[in-house]
C-alpha cells in the first residue's frame, strides 16, 4: 500500500502563507486540500524566524486552526519552528530575518512549545548558538525532534550535539553561504557524521541541483534521508510576487523563489508531485525508493508513522 507523502518543511502553498498573522480559516482549509490534491499528504506546517511574540501568535494561531477543522488536521499533523535560534551570520541566516534571530535559550523555546499545544515537532537551531547545548538537552527530553540548521558548528559539536539529543540537520545544502571552504565546511561534516539520524533534503530540482542531490542522497542513505518541499504560499501557483512572514517572495518564469534583491532563494514553489518527478526523472530514484524518503522517513523521524 502507499503511504501518505509526509513535508516536514511546508511553510505555505497555494497562495496562502502559514507565517501570516491572523490565518483566515477558510483560507487554510482550502490550502490543505489544494496540497493533498497537488500529491501530498501530511505536512508540518512552519513557522520562520521572527520577534519572539508573533512567533507564538502565530504558531497559537496553526494550532488553534487545527483544533477546530477537520480537513485541517488530515494535513497539518504538527508544527516545524524553524528559528529563531540560528546563526545570525550572513549566509547561514540565509532568508530569516537576522535581527530577530536570538540565542537558544531554554524560556523562550518553552514559550514557543507551549504555544503550539502539544504540536510542536520539530525545532531548527543552530547548535553553536545553544550555549551548553541546554535548549537541545530540554527540547529532546519533552520528544521534540532537535535539527541543526542555518549553521555552522564543527564536528566535535555536532558529534557532541547529537550526544545531547541532536537528530536531524535541516535542508543540507542550503541555509549556508554560497561559497564554502572546499574541504572544511558544514555539508561535509553533516557528511561524515553517522550518528545524526535523519538528514533533510529540499528537493525541487533547484535548491540543490540534481546530481548533487543523487550524491547526498547515496551518501546519506536512503534510510536517513528526507526529502521535503520548503513550500512558500508561492507553492502550486506560478510567477509574481507572494509572501512570506511579511516579507515579499519574487517567483521567476523558471519556478524559483527569491529575495527581492535575488541574493538568495526564499523557500520554494514545489508541491510534492514537484519533488516526486524530480526524485524520478533527473535524479532517477525508483518508487519505492522515493516512497521511503518522502513518506515513510519522515513520518518516522517524528513518530508518526502509526
Amino acid at each position: 500500500m502507499t503511504r501518505r507523502p509526509f513535508d516536514l518543511q511546508c511553510n505555505g502553498g497555494h497562495g496562502v502563507d502559514f507565517n501570516a498573522d491572523g490565518l483566515d480559516a477558510a483560507a487554510v482549509r482550502g490550502a490543505c486540500r489544494a496540497i493533498r490534491a497537488a500529491g501530498g499528504g501530511r505536512i508540518l506546517a512552519t513557522v520562520i524566524t521572527d520577534r519572539l511574540d508573533r512567533m507564538e501568535a502565530r504558531i497559537a494561531r496553526l494550532a488553534a486552526l487545527h483544533a477546530a477543522d477537520p480537513d485541517v488536521r488530515d494535513v497539518v499533523a504538527g508544527i516545524h519552528v524553524e528559528g529563531p535560534f540560528i546563526s545570525p551570520l550572513p549566509g547561514f541566516v540565509g532568508a530569516h530575518p537576522a535581527a530577530h534571530v536570538i540565542a537558544a535559550d531554554v524560556a523562550a523555546a518553552r514559550r514557543l512549545v507551549e504555544a503550539g499545544d502539544g504540536l510542536v515537532r520539530i525545532v531548527t537551531l543552530a547548535p553553536e548558538h545553544d550555549e551548553g547545548l541546554a535548549t537541545v538537552r530540554w527540547l529532546a527530553s519533552r520528544g521534540i525532534v532537535v535539527s541543526a540548521g542555518h549553521c555552522d558548528p564543527s564536528l566535535d559539536l555536532l558529534a557532541r550535539s547529537v550526544a545531547a539529543g541532536l537528530s536531524a540537520f535541516t535542508h543540507l545544502g542550503n541555509g549556508c553561504p554560497l561559497m564554502l571552504h572546499r574541504h572544511d565546511n558544514v555539508i561535509q561534516r553533516v557528511l561524515a557524521t553517522d550518528a545524526l539520524r535523519w538528514v533533510m533534503v529540499i528537493a525541487d530540482g533547484v535548491h540543490l541541483p540534481p546530481p548533487m542531490l543523487g550524491n547526498v542522497i547515496r551518501r546519506i542513505g536512503v534510510d536517513r534521508t528526507i526529502a521535503v518541499t520548503d513550500a512558500t504560499a508561492a507553492a502550486g501557483m506560478g510567477p509574481g510576487r507572494y509572501a512570506l512572514a511579511g516579507r515579499d517572495v519574487v517567483v521567476d518564469v523558471g519556478g524559483a523563489a527569491w529575495a527581492e534583491d535575488r541574493s538568495h532563494l526564499v523557500g520554494s514553489t514545489a508541491t510534492m508531485n514537484d519533488v516526486r518527478r524530480v526524485l524520478a526523472e533527473e535524479v532517477g530514484l525508483d518508487d519505492a525508493t522515493i516512497e521511503t524518503i518522502v513518506a515513510v522517513n519522515p513520518a518516522r523521524a517524528v513518530g508518526l508513522d502509526g
